[in-house]
């Protein structure tokens, strides 16, 4: 089983909403924490709040390799090496797909998927080396699985998100890292807020600002899961090696109804040209994968 006690930890987004949630759960179980965040005065305001403890506050626009790179040296110098990560940085452009355009794609791709990606290439090599184990969790999001018209880039990256994370499980797994895709419903948060943060570089034919909207959001998250609750959830699932952590038990019967639908549209075809070849070579590749999520599982 993982135990956090004496460990650090890296947790991105970490000035408000779940991150900041984290860092304090992981902060009562003895860890050091490093929050890092792109607002400055939300760090500021957030370590003060976590005053006297065993943390430190690192700027970093997580969309940037080099930036995550320093920011990671900024934090193991600070505190010793990483064995805890947390890609929990994310933005929400509440569009659908053919109202967004190219700078969209880039903004929203930038923080929510490549932030993530940034933070396992960064730190998964140093973890390996270190041989210390450890755990790894990628924020994705109940958007992973259920999609509307809108947001439509975000779903395209909290669905990539999760097939990662699931794929570095099973790689990581031989090193005793662990590896978990955090799938939240509502929060109480600020990503309503995301245009704040809007890089002046992707701006171009970017939608104004809808005031009202951000205003109804902003009620609507007041009523979101508290950060706190999520982040205790979430500990508990790493201790138990979980894969999907679903803190938001409410989706459990819409999560079904979905995947009955998804094996409804199967159909029992006539055998084809080349059936039991294929169905040869897919009987070894089920198996590996088999042993892949088995082999994950026993990790702890």
């Amino acid at each position: 089983m993982l135990e956090f006690a004496g460990r650090t930890a890296f947790v991105t987004g970490g000035a408000n909403g779940i991150g900041l949630g984290l860092a304090r759960a992981l902060l009562a179980q003895g860890c050091k924490v490093a929050i890092a965040d792109i607002r400055e005065d939300a760090l500021a305001a957030a370590l003060k709040t976590l005053d006297n403890q065993a943390v430190t506050a690192v700027h970093v626009d997580v969309a940037s390799r080099a930036g995550f790179a320093q920011a990671a040296d900024r934090a193991e110098a600070a505190l010793g090496p990483v064995s805890l990560l947390f890609n929990n940085a994310g933005i929400n452009l509440f569009q659908t797909i053919y109202e967004s355009s190219y700078d969209d794609w880039d903004w929203v791709m930038g923080v929510n998927l490549h932030g993530v990606i940034n933070g396992i290439m960064t730190f998964a090599p140093r973890m390996k080396e270190a041989g210390l184990g450890g755990h790894i969790v990628n924020t994705a999001s109940m958007a992973s699985f259920l999609c509307g018209g809108a947001p439509g880039i975000y779903n395209t990256t909290k669905f990539a998100v999760r097939g990662m994370s699931e794929s570095l499980r099973y790689s990581l797994a031989p090193h005793g890292i662990g590896v978990s895709v955090l799938c939240p419903g509502l929060v109480k948060s600020h990503i309503y807020a995301s245009d704040e943060v809007r890089p002046t570089g992707l701006s171009a034919d970017a939608k104004p600002v809808d005031g009202a909207a951000v205003e109804r959001l902003a009620q609507l998250h007041q009523f979101g899961m508290e950060p706190d609750v999520i982040a205790a959830r979430t500990l508990e699932a790493m201790r138990e090696n979980r894969f999907h952590i679903f803190p938001h038990p409410e989706f459990r019967d819409e999560l079904a109804t979905v995947f009955e639908e998804i094996l409804a549209d199967f159909r029992d075809y006539p055998q084809d040209v080349g059936f039991d070849q294929r169905v040869g070579f897919e009987k070894m590749r089920r198996e590996s994968y088999a042993r892949a999520r088995q082999a994950a599982r026993e990790r702890a």
